[in-house]
């Protein structure tokens, strides 16, 4: 009896497997292909620029090309490339103009590196010059101070050379 119950239960997850292993190539085999949406495809082209016009992301161009550009990431995402490879088919076929971002290789390093560098540049030559200002201002205070002293000497002695002369 126990066996016979072992053997029915056997049968039985077998059968359920089969069912659901033959569901999942059903519904993989009938798929249509995945829906890509704007949004989706709106992410990778703003990264990019417009090949023909200047300065113009990939995603606000209005032009046919870029109307045509859209539509092939459109079929790259759908065929299961990765943003880094539709980028890299972009890169190989109009160069790095079109990333919005160049990469940080060559020359293009210049462009991270001296920002933050003139930042602190700036800060360092401010800091300066209020170090300056500000020795510069107690400096001629007390220059000040001892020619109002050095003017009220002259005076007085002035005044005394002519009471004597009186």
């Amino acid at each position: 009896m126990k066996t016979r119950n072992a053997i029915k239960l056997l049968f039985f997850s077998i059968g359920m497997m089969v069912v659901f292993s033959s569901s999942i190539v059903a519904l993989a085999q009938s798929g249509s292909p995945p829906t890509i949406t704007d949004d989706q495809v709106n992410a990778i082209a703003k990264e990019l620029y417009c090949p023909v016009c200047e300065n113009v992301p990939l995603d606000v161009c209005g032009t046919q090309a870029c109307e045509q550009w859209r539509e092939l990431i459109r079929q790259k995402l759908a065929e299961g490339w990765s943003s880094v490879q539709i980028k890299q088919y972009f890169v190989d076929q109009y160069g790095y103009r079109v990333l919005a971002t160049p990469p940080a290789r060559g020359f293009n390093w210049l462009i991270y590196v001296i920002p933050p560098l003139s930042i602190l540049a700036g800060g360092f030559i401010l800091y300066r010059a209020l170090r300056s200002w500000k020795t510069s201002q107690m400096v001629n205070k007390h220059q000040g101070d001892n020619s109002l002293l050095n003017k009220k000497d002259d005076y007085l002695t002035r005044i005394e050379e002519e009471l004597k002369q009186r």
